[in-house]
């Protein structure tokens, strides 16, 4: 079965301080996908690389096993995905043996890729960080939240440039990851589209559809979702009320913020805390 074909683990600080180093194996695809704290990962004595929190690395060889070594701050978590690139090709089309990336006639290339984990994707990575289970059913749920995070990372990972007309030139995606930038840095308190389009230097029309394409959401649902993930953070790691935390995303009105929460994670604050 598929699901046999991928490991998945959820690797700490202690994991790493009572294992050896670790070795992306050749002919396997690794996902690397970092929270809460960066992760550094070195490959022997002189090259590094920093993987930021918020932030999935691919690593692909075809050619050579390539052991690194992980250092990891006490916050730090990453989750670890690995398959071969079979596994990978049928999951995806397998009549045609075919994927989004790791294209047949690409498996003797190596490929090496650094993306930003986006919201969808974020909620399911901590479900798994926070799920608690017996040993039996902590399996078979880690394998079919595997799959979904293989799905969510996979499809639609890039822009349609030849699609969406607005996503033909460099500068215009530039700008929209501009404007992206700006919904975090206040998703709090968020400018609305007429201010934000001028304040990056496109259109409405270009950005409603070129945010759509890039990151599949309008502007809004994309701030909201994101508003919402940080919520939950603030309800599980700082232990805040939900008033506090209702305020603090931006709610003025405290009812608004529990709808808004249980429509998109099926329990209200309170509960969600609770259970």
């Amino acid at each position: 079965m598929l699901e046999e074909n991928i490991l998945i683990r959820i690797i700490d600080p202690l994991t790493v301080k009572n294992q050896p180093d670790e070795i992306f194996y050749r002919q396997y695809v690794h996902l690397l996908f970092c929270l809460r704290k960066e992760v550094v990962l070195r490959f022997g004595p002189v090259y590094s690389r920093t993987l930021q929190d918020g932030k999935a690395f691919i690593i692909y060889d075809p050619d050579k096993d390539i052991p690194y070594h992980l250092e990891m701050s006490d916050e730090s978590r990453l989750i670890f995905i690995q398959l071969n690139l079979q596994a990978l090709h049928r999951m995806f089309a397998p009549e045609s043996n075919d994927a989004p990336i790791f294209n047949p006639e690409n498996a003797n290339r190596k490929f090496y890729e650094e993306r930003e984990i986006n919201s969808d994707l974020l909620s399911v990575l901590n479900q798994l960080l926070e799920v608690k289970l017996l040993d039996n059913s902590l399996r078979l749920y880690h394998q079919a939240k595997s799959l979904e995070i293989l799905s969510l990372f996979f499809t639609n990972n890039k822009p349609d440039t030849e699609a969406c007309p607005f996503l033909s030139n460099e500068q215009v995606i530039r700008k929209l990851k501009n404007a992206k930038n700006l919904l975090i840095q206040n998703y709090a308190h968020p400018a609305n589209i007429p201010e934000i389009a001028k304040e990056v230097g496109l259109n409405e029309l270009q950005l409603k559809l070129g945010f759509k394409e890039i990151y599949g959401n309008t502007p809004y649902q994309f701030v909201l979702d994101y508003k919402l993930e940080m919520a939950r953070q603030f309800l599980i790691h700082q232990k805040m009320q939900v008033a506090e935390v209702a305020d603090k995303v931006g709610y003025t009105n405290v009812s608004h913020f529990i709808t808004a929460f249980k429509r998109k994670f099926g329990l209200t604050p309170k509960k969600f805390v609770s259970g």
